[in-house]
């Protein structure tokens, strides 16, 4: 099990539930819709022991969950860096804040309990009902 999977499931055992709105609010991260450049989806800022995540209000619902979920992980990966914004092309990304970031999404959305309930579903099923992209669906480590 990897550092960022322990991380996840605690969050998830701390506070009942893998809703990343609910644990934002939960820890007091304020989350922010606005009308971002349409290359935009989120980014993460802490200012002054203050943290907020900003959300592109065009996305779609889905994106919407994995952006904030992504962020939410800056959040507690790596709380005091302000991160850049996440764009549609950092799903690629290979920088390591990025892939620890789209790493915690992932266990978030898709933690094991969902697979144990859903075994019957394929992993990019799960990932569509989830809101996870399948570009990232091979971070999910088993």
């Amino acid at each position: 099990m990897t550092w960022v999977k322990k991380v996840v499931e605690g969050l998830i055992n701390q506070y009942g539930t893998n809703n990343p709105y609910e644990i934002a609010a939960a820890k007091k991260i304020y989350v922010f819709e606005k009308d971002l450049h349409p290359e935009i989806l989120g980014f993460y800022k802490y200012i002054r022991r203050n943290q907020f995540i900003y959300i592109n209000s065009n996305l779609e619902n889905f994106l919407k969950l994995f952006t904030v979920s992504h962020e939410l992980g800056h959040s507690e990966l790596h709380p005091r860096v302000n991160t850049p914004f996440l764009r549609a092309n950092t799903f690629f990304s290979v920088d390591k804040i990025e892939v620890q970031a789209n790493t915690f999404a992932v266990e978030l959305l898709i933690p094991d309990s969902v697979i144990h309930k859903n075994y019957h579903s394929s992993i990019y099923e799960l990932a569509a009902m989830q809101g996870v992209p399948q570009e990232m669906v091979h971070l999910k480590k088993f």
